[in-house]
């Protein structure tokens, strides 16, 4: 007699991001386009902007912090800590390293970054999983985060599919929210050359009309070999799907394209897409891109709206990233998972924001060349503590990037939330 698996899944998942926005109205004004270009037909409502003191490391720190303050667990639980980000801040020093040290988590803890454009949070979950699958975790649990920021340079295409933010998930036995298929997952790998960002810049380069086709031939490949590798699960049991969104209309071209696998009508696809797939693109219409968190910040978007309803059924999930490699995989929602994901306050970090206006955001947007050469001032603002120094962090302080010292080491600092926009 074969003894049931511990389900393994995602037990909590909270985001962050940057306290400024862009309308997206705003910037097809101010770039002569029609407003219905960008918010209809790009699906996005609003851009969020990562200011001076913001960076893939904190935008993480922040993310997990909100996680283990509302999720009831404890950094001294984490045996893992894995990072995927494509806009990293160091050539060689991980960004899990950063977050290892800002949250004090465990010394006994496998600390790395994982990097393949938009994927490499997924590389992170699925071997995070398969970790504690293994019993190598002897019952801890990993911390798995997707961080990024999005930019392309002012009056590009690109521009209004900016964004930036980070999710964070606690990959743990038994979990409250989402129980994954350990070992069920479709892969596809191919080398195109549809989107990089050569060393020199901090700003992308994309073939856009060649890495749409990347993307849905992608799909077409990742989800026929995860039919082929399903075992207890078919695709007629999908009752929702989550996709990498870059931006909100590519949930519908992928839709339509796994649809029209199993011979289903682009007419019939795109009825079923308000009820299968919309309530996942809320949190990403406010957000822009987020590269590697976007597919996680679809699948928080759908719990946050359906969680109660979705209770036992199953979520299709499909990361791309660009260069080429895919996933599509499935999870299973768990019983209990609406009253906690309400518990989450997933919602929460869209509340207070600052709109710019264009002209503040542009003026931001040319000070990023030398945001990672900046010194660290020598009259902080009031309220801030060098994190090399302070003490473990309250729940309303929030991690700020300082600048950088004599050796060019990034330093970073806690402040109060509601002061963070002061610290320059």
């Amino acid at each position: 007699m074969t003894t049931p698996r511990t389900p393994i899944g995602i037990d909590a998942i909270a985001f962050s991001v940057p306290d400024t926005y862009i309308e997206a109205s705003d910037l097809a004004a101010a770039r002569g386009v029609a407003p219905e270009k960008y918010t209809k037909g790009l699906g996005v409502s609003r851009i969020a902007i990562a200011g001076p003191d913001e960076d893939p490391v904190t935008l993480a720190t922040n993310a997990a912090r909100r996680l283990f303050l509302l999720s009831g667990r404890d950094p001294s639980e984490i045996g893992m800590c894995v990072v995927g980000t494509e806009t990293a801040v160091d050539h060689s020093k991980p960004v899990a390293s950063y977050v290892h040290g800002l949250l004090g988590l465990p010394a006994q803890c496998r600390v790395f970054e994982t990097k393949h454009a938009c994927f490499g949070a997924t590389a992170a979950l699925l071997g995070a999983t398969e970790w504690i699958a293994s019993g190598a975790a002897r019952g801890r649990s990993a911390l798995v985060i997707a961080t990024d920021i999005a930019r392309y340079e002012l009056g590009t295409a690109g521009e209004p599919t900016q964004g930036a933010g980070a999710v964070a998930m606690l990959i743990s036995e038994r979990p409250r929210l989402v129980e994954l298929d350990v070992g069920q997952t479709g892969s596809f790998a191919r080398n195109v050359h549809d989107f990089w960002r050569p060393l020199h810049r901090k700003d992308a380069l994309v073939d856009g009309h060649f890495s749409v086709e990347c993307y849905l031939d992608a799909l077409e490949g990742a989800y026929t070999d995860w039919k082929a590798s399903a075992r207890d699960a078919v695709p007629s049991e999908l009752a929702r799907s989550c996709y990498h969104v870059p931006y909100g209309k590519m949930a519908s071209k992928a839709h339509r394209r796994r649809l029209a696998i199993e011979g289903v009508s682009q007419d019939d696809a795109d009825a079923r897409f308000a009820t299968e797939v919309a309530p996942s693109l809320t949190f990403s219409a406010q957000i822009g891109n987020v590269y590697t968190a976007s597919l996680y910040l679809s699948l928080a978007s759908l719990l946050a709206a359906e969680a109660s309803e979705l209770e036992g059924a199953q979520v299709g999930l499909y990361s791309y990233g660009s260069g080429c490699g895919a996933e599509f995989f499935a999870a299973r929602v768990a019983a209990g998972a609406g009253a906690f994901a309400r518990h989450l306050d997933l919602a929460g970090p869209l509340a207070g924001r600052r709109r710019l206006t264009v002209e503040q955001y542009e003026e931001l947007r040319r000070a990023d060349a030398d945001a990672d050469r900046r010194a660290i001032p020598a009259d902080r603002p009031s309220g801030v503590d060098d994190l090399r120094a302070a003490t473990a962090p309250g729940p309303d302080d929030h991690a700020v990037y300082l600048g950088v010292d004599h050796s060019e080491r990034r330093i970073y600092g806690n402040v109060q939330r509601v002061a963070q926009r002061r610290v320059a």
